[in-house]
């Protein structure tokens, strides 16, 4: 655990806690992706078989719990929950994701770690979520408007992946052993992926003025 581990966790939690709010408090989930929420779903699925047989701290399994939990309650409630389901934008959420799935597992079979089931679907998590945003910003793109909440769950979940590349660099540089290579790749891979929306998101916020992406 170092400050910038800490800090990517609190923002990725902090994202959470936006996209429940937006959905919970405004019964809709306009403007939220599905197929990103069920990708990230599978992603802590994927990441976490060691739940619940290698146990590092009490805080690391809170954490997973909050994190699987989370990713899978809100996919159920946008597929399922009979007021939040209305709102949701199929006609924009188009994305093909089932492509990004399947080359992230045959990219996991062939980059890893060890050969075993645990570092497969490990390596098969990070590959997925670093390109498990791209049908959210497909479809900000293609509604161009983007209202405060699902602005602020972007940025945020962006600004996760940043903090945890600063976790990784200190860890490279202060842990003789760290060999998270595949993690550091994904991740610069994955945070590049947020540039454009950074970029608009800043000048939104300097101007104090809606957030608007070209279409």
């Amino acid at each position: 655990m170092n400050v910038f581990r800490l800090a990517g966790d609190m923002t990725h939690l902090l994202s959470i806690l936006l996209l429940l709010l937006k959905i919970y408090a405004t019964k809709s989930c306009s403007g939220i992706s599905r197929k990103t929420q069920e990708l990230y779903a599978i992603v802590f699925m994927a990441r976490y078989l060691d739940l619940f047989t290698d146990f590092i701290s009490v805080y690391n399994s809170f954490m997973k719990v909050i994190f699987i939990g989370s990713s899978v309650a809100i996919a159920w409630c946008m597929r399922f929950h009979p007021v939040v389901r209305r709102s949701y934008d199929r006609e924009l959420d188009t994305f093909r994701y089932f492509f990004l799935v399947g080359a992230s597992f045959a990219l996991a079979l062939i980059w890893h770690d060890k050969f075993t089931v645990l570092e497969v679907f490990w390596a098969f998590s990070i590959y997925l979520e670093a390109v498990a945003i791209l049908p959210q910003l497909v479809l900000l793109q293609r509604s161009g408007n983007v209202d405060n909440l699902t602005g602020q769950y972007v940025f945020f979940l962006g600004a996760y992946r940043a903090f945890y590349i600063l976790n990784w660099i200190y860890r490279y540089l202060t842990e003789p052993r760290f060999t998270r290579w595949i993690a550091g790749i994904s991740g610069v891979v994955q945070t590049a992926l947020y540039a454009d929306f950074f970029y608009y998101y800043f000048i939104s916020w300097k101007n104090n003025s809606k957030l608007k992406l070209p279409a």
